[in-house]
């Protein structure tokens, strides 16, 4: 997948309003539009030009490419860092804010101009798919309105999730000035991390959403949790797992050693007759929980350095007394 420039397909610079994102998709859905263009690749532009429209005039999914644009070029190749997304607030129109229900991404609804579009891989992975236009509450007669919902991932640490914890957070919120450009405007707000938080999770801050209208309240803000990566511990829903290194006489003679976790250090048999790649489970020792996950150390055979001539020695004496193992004889006929 190659990083796309949707300024160059529009033929529009970076600092360019809305209203010139508008006008120059204009010009060229006009140019390239299957029904009456006579250009070989027509459908291709169109759809080009349309995903460009489609990520630029919305001004969350602009603000959240622009940041990712700072550190890649058109035609590079192209992953979504982990965790690109966090702290940016978006309405969550995808989902019909003030639904009470979080949305998928970045103002997922698709506009008019665009609607039914297939969009390219590279738009999907860091927007999704796009869903219905917004159907946020609405009061009959231009009465009070609710605010709408808000959305934002943020990415805590996992001994947050495991303890619990107290944090400060920033999120920057995209905006349109009164010049049409889009600016991102900051705010910090307390978040309390409640013990045993699983990734994907949504904490709601009632209140904390855009402002209500005629006297209505505001809308709520939804935060659903990422996980930093842990230099240890690697995480599978309530479970945690870890690389657990072991000399080879400790696997195959059997060992008690010392391991790792969230807690501290635990006390762990290693069975006889181990061989790489064996999970260990310690029981509960996952994420907190009704249920509590397990922790499950992998088995990792590290072998001892030959820098001095008695180590070599060593291992010539280790081949000689098991000079008839084939450790590959399962891949002969």
């Amino acid at each position: 997948m190659e990083f796309k420039d949707y300024y160059a397909t529009l033929g529009v610079e970076r600092t360019a309003t809305q209203d010139e994102v508008k006008r120059a998709y204009r010009k060229l859905a006009r140019k390239y539009h299957p029904d009456v263009s006579k250009e070989p690749d027509a459908e291709t532009r169109f759809k080009e030009v349309a995903e460009a429209h489609e990520a630029l005039i919305d001004p969350e999914r602009r603000a959240a490419y622009d940041d990712i644009a700072q550190r890649h070029a058109s035609g590079q190749p192209f992953e979504p860092p982990p965790g690109w997304d966090s702290g940016f607030e978006y309405s969550g129109r995808g989902s019909g804010g003030g639904s009470g229900r979080p949305s998928r991404g970045f103002g997922g609804h698709a506009g008019d101009a665009s609607a039914g579009a297939d969009f390219s891989d590279f738009f999907e992975s860091l927007f999704g798919r796009g869903g219905p236009e917004d159907l946020h509450r609405r009061s009959p007669g231009g009465g009070p309105v609710q605010g709408r919902d808000h959305h934002a991932k943020i990415a805590i640490a996992l001994l947050d999730a495991y303890q619990g914890a107290q944090r400060m957070i920033s999120l920057r919120m995209p905006v349109v000035d009164a010049a049409g450009r889009t600016t991102l405007q900051e705010r910090q707000l307390e978040v309390h991390i409640p013990k045993g938080v699983r990734e994907g999770q949504h904490l709601r801050l009632s209140g904390q959403g855009a402002a209500g209208h005629g006297g209505a309240p505001a809308g709520d803000l939804y935060l659903q949790i990422q996980f930093l990566p842990h230099p240890v511990f690697r995480v599978d829903g309530g479970d945690l797992s870890f690389d657990l290194p072991v000399a080879p006489w400790e696997a195959a003679l059997g060992a008690t050693v010392t391991a790792p976790t969230p807690d501290g250090s635990v006390t762990l048999n290693v069975p006889a007759g181990s061989s790489q790649g064996r999970r260990l489970r310690l029981r509960g020792k996952g994420l907190p929980g009704k249920v509590p996950g397990d922790l499950y150390a992998v088995l990792t055979i590290a072998l001892p350095p030959t820098a001095s001539e008695s180590e070599k020695e060593a291992y010539g004496a280790f081949a000689r007394a098991f000079a008839t193992y084939n450790p590959r004889s399962a891949l002969e006929a």
